[in-house]
């Protein structure tokens, strides 16, 4: 409602942004009877944490820096027609993450942890810090091959000999055999 009454009193040349903030829902603020500038009634309505989570859209920079030092107020803004949610400023951040450690343990549990920590002797110590034991491996995977057997021209293995032969044997029989079959053939 203040917002509206000081845009009404600015006259027509804010006449298209009061039909514009007059088609959204409005906010009963505390100022009913005497209305104060906008810029202080949004100040007032998001004070003490912003209970009702209201989001600011605003283009004036002196109320968006007033908003960045509140936590958890959001802040758009308009650049080349389109609407941007600003990043959350440090302050917000700072309360959200303390309020995710409140939540996880509470702040009595958190120093009953502590006593019984100490009561047992598990409390950290400064100076002590734990080493990673190293565990004895087994040997390398490599080293337990066995050993290729390594063919020199000198001593080849007997087997390998004895195919040889064979073959030598079979195909000089085969050779001669089509020798004297030919020369049966002959005479």
């Amino acid at each position: 409602r203040c917002v509206l009454k000081e845009l009404e009193s600015l006259g027509k040349a804010l006449y298209g942004a009061k039909l514009i903030a007059q088609r959204f829902q409005v906010r009963n603020c505390s100022h009913q009877k005497d209305p104060v500038s906008g810029l202080a009634c949004l100040l007032s309505m998001i004070e003490e944490g912003n209970p009702h989570h209201y989001f600011v859209a605003t283009q004036d920079q002196d109320l968006a820096n007033k908003v960045k030092k509140k936590a958890g107020v959001p802040l758009l803004f308009i650049i080349q027609n389109t609407m941007v949610l600003d990043k959350p400023s440090p302050k917000s951040l700072a309360f959200v993450q303390q309020l995710q450690t409140n939540q996880l343990v509470p702040e009595h549990q958190k120093q009953s942890i502590v006593q019984l920590k100490e009561k047992e002797g598990l409390a950290k110590q400064e100076g002590e810090k734990r080493r990673k034991r190293k565990r004895a491996g087994g040997p390398n995977p490599l080293s337990c091959l066995k050993k290729k057997k390594r063919k020199t021209e000198e001593g080849q293995e007997p087997s390998a000999e004895k195919k040889k032969r064979r073959k030598r044997k079979r195909n000089r029989v085969k050779a001669e055999a089509m020798q004297s079959v030919q020369k049966d053939e002959e005479e």
